[in-house]
């Protein structure tokens, strides 16, 4: 096989976005699950790890949150340089909420890798039909660009 021919394949890379499970309704799934969520398909957003797949329908979503948490880094102003505490760690937070196949009200809070965070809130609204709703004005500039 010719690199022409792999190039493709090497510039797929892992087909989804990084993610980990923070919280929620879903059963047998524990905080802090990393996986990768996947919207590529037709009818149903997909969240992949290690042990399970969650499936959530898109025409079942309600609900669409965008929010982010800034901390200071203390450990790591203290362990590696004082000027550390002059920046802020982000975190970036997407809430579905959805209806599952009983008509039950479930969330799923996911926290997203920050460089796929525009992507995944632009497929999500393609794909569901619904507007994200952000939790303040910071967390709408970094989630519209």
């Amino acid at each position: 096989m010719t690199f022409a021919a792999l190039l493709p394949v090497l510039l797929a890379g892992e087909s989804g976005s990084r993610a980990s499970y923070v919280g929620g309704t879903v059963p047998g799934l524990a905080g802090g699950t990393d996986g990768i969520l996947q919207l590529t398909g037709e009818d149903s957003l997909l969240f992949r790890t290690r042990k399970a797949t969650l499936e959530i329908p898109y025409e079942r979503v309600n609900l669409l949150e965008y929010g982010q948490k800034a901390s200071r880094r203390f450990a790591a102003a203290i362990l590696v340089s004082p000027m550390l505490l002059l920046s802020k760690s982000r975190k970036h937070f997407l809430t579905v909420g959805y209806t599952d196949a009983g008509g039950q009200q479930q969330a799923v809070v996911l926290r997203i890798d920050k460089n796929h965070v525009r992507p995944v809130l632009a497929g999500l609204e393609a794909k569901t039909g619904r507007k994200v709703e952000y939790q303040d004005n910071e967390a709408r500039r970094n989630g519209k660009g």
